[in-house]
């Protein structure tokens, strides 16, 4: 197996080192051929690191300021460019790292990403694209909030993107494509949504039609497209609703003796159920169209969710994810034209 090096944000998120670091150290002794950059504060960092085996695949990279995560993007970009975020994405751009991870403000990275990497050739826009759980597995969605307004030659981008991270990913040659919508039919939905469809039909892509919301968890496609306000809503109502079903449950179980018997008895089949719907096993955000792979965390995420989520950046390196996007989107999109 060829050997990674990934670049990691060690400030980012919610808790910075306490989390990102053992997350690192996970992946090393999992995975022998990745090497791993930590980026930020190198006391704050070799604190964390202290006592911890040394694998010698991994470097601290000395960074002197710090992204907050709720600090505007613009001022980030431009007044903090010795930030653990803008050198971690730096180290992409110089080709000392193949991919970037950080748990930080998703603007600034989106930002600090697409000036310093720049975007791929016939690509208008970035969009951030993750994985979800369905009854079937999982599906692929994007965009999910880099793009609030977006044309429909957006979506067509965003469509063929989707479809070659999938593909690299999964081996998938010809994954499935669906345009969320408020109804299946063609002349349903806006202006935008309607001429995607159109554009999509004239696609080399496998293009299954409109799909709407409860085909993102029932697994109706591979990859589903939207724009980033829909996105954002679609994944922020998910994970409001999977929250709501845990409390249910929570309190159902404990409302009496009996209950708490019953909840004893079905305690594997829930302790399945959580591990199946578990958030943390899908963490780590594509940011797809950029000269280089960059992978955003969850804010909040612990060590076992950050570590998910640098998996997925070795994962996106291995299979080519760049070069794929790279090679077939021109075509693509003069196929569509």
């Amino acid at each position: 197996m060829s050997s990674v090096t990934i670049a990691v944000d060690a400030m980012g998120g919610d808790h910075g080192p306490r989390v990102t670091v053992p997350a690192a150290l996970q992946v090393l002794g999992r995975d022998p051929d990745v090497h791993i950059i930590l980026v930020g504060g190198r006391a704050d960092i070799e604190e964390q690191l202290r006592g911890h085996r040394d694998f010698g695949r991994i470097a601290v990279r000395h960074a002197s300021e710090v992204v907050e995560m709720h600090e505007p993007p613009a001022a980030a970009m431009r007044n903090k460019k010795d930030s653990s975020m803008r050198v971690a994405v730096d180290l992409v751009k110089d080709g000392h790292a193949a991919a970037c991870v950080s748990a930080g403000n998703t603007g600034a990275l989106m930002a600090i990403s697409r000036f310093v990497l720049k975007m791929l050739p016939n690509i208008e826009r970035p969009a951030i694209a993750t994985i979800l759980p369905t009854i079937k597995g999982h599906t692929h969605v994007l965009d999910l909030g880099a793009n609030v307004d977006c044309t429909a030659t957006h979506l067509l981008q965003f469509a063929m993107m989707g479809a070659m991270l999938v593909s690299a990913v999964e081996n998938k040659p010809a994954p499935t494509v669906g345009l969320l919508n408020i109804g299946e039919e063609a002349i349903k939905g806006n202006e935008v949504v309607k001429k995607a469809g159109e554009l999509l039909r004239a696609s080399p892509l496998n293009f299954y039609g409109n799909v709407e919301g409860d085909d993102i968890y029932k697994g109706t496609t591979d990859v589903v497209v939207c724009d980033g306000f829909v996105g954002n809503v679609a994944l922020k109502t998910s994970e409001g609703l999977a929250q709501m079903i845990a409390t249910f449950l929570r309190e159902e179980f404990k409302r009496s003796w009996r209950t708490r018997l019953m909840g004893l008895l079905a305690s594997p089949v829930l302790r399945s159920f959580k591990r199946r719907v578990d958030h943390r096993r899908y963490n780590g955000a594509s940011l797809l169209g950029l000269r280089g792979i960059v992978i955003k965390s969850h804010g909040a995420a612990d060590p076992f969710a950050f570590e998910c989520a640098i998996g997925r950046a070795v994962e996106e390196v291995r299979s080519g994810v760049l070069s794929r996007i790279t090679e077939q989107v021109a075509f693509g999109l003069e196929g569509a034209a």
